[in-house]
């Protein structure tokens, strides 16, 4: 088990699903995003650091059928899991980490919320980049959410990476062109606030 895993591992090993800084009962700006981008029910879509979140619910709620969620965490995986019942056996649970996973499969879009702005080391962010092109399909659409740069420094006693559109555009390449960008001001379960930016990016067509 890496480092990444155990520590994750821990965190939903010792907390619950709603004493977590991210934790949202309702995914919504998320959840607007992956609307506006028009998919089809059959569109292949891929939670990353996904974990324990309510975004795979919403979704299957929504009607799509080709869901998949992964995160460093088994544990986190499994809060999941027993929240959906019988449903979560419609979805494709992934226990991998987004800087090493092979992908079996592309996918037409690939969300983000709170992942990438944990890899503070610019060799981990080429390293997720290469598997994000190895795993979107052409045209597809790509959401990250991170902490704004008027955001926290630090989440789960883990420094982080603020960014912003353009820092993010610049990580992903030429191959992409923004969409749109969102703020929002998440209230954590404990009533402080987090500024977050979250930014749709479309990979141009081959």
């Amino acid at each position: 088990m890496s480092d990444r895993s155990a520590h994750w591992d821990n965190v939903y090993a010792t907390k619950g699903e709603a004493e977590v800084s991210w934790f949202q009962s309702s995914p919504t700006t998320s959840l607007a995003m992956i609307r506006a981008a028009n998919l089809d029910p059959e569109a292949a879509i891929i939670d990353i650091g996904g974990g324990a979140s309510r975004l795979v619910d919403a979704l299957l709620q929504d009607g799509h059928r080709n869901v998949a969620v992964l995160d460093l965490s088994s544990n986190a995986l499994d809060v999941a899991k027993k929240r959906l019942g019988a449903a979560a056996s419609a979805v494709e649970w992934i226990v991998a980490d987004a800087t090493t996973w092979r992908p079996a499969k592309t996918y037409d879009l690939w969300h983000d919320r709170a992942a990438f702005h944990f890899l503070t080391e610019s060799r981990d962010r080429a390293a997720y980049v290469e598997r994000l092109r190895s795993a979107l399909a052409p045209g597809g659409h790509v959401i990250i959410a991170t902490f704004a740069p008027d955001g926290p420094e630090k989440c789960s006693g883990l420094p982080v990476q603020r960014h912003d559109s353009a820092s993010l555009l610049a990580e992903l390449g030429a191959e992409f062109e923004l969409i749109e960008t969102r703020r929002e001001t998440h209230r954590t379960p404990w009533d402080s606030t987090q500024a977050f930016q979250f930014s749709r990016f479309r990979r141009r067509a081959a």
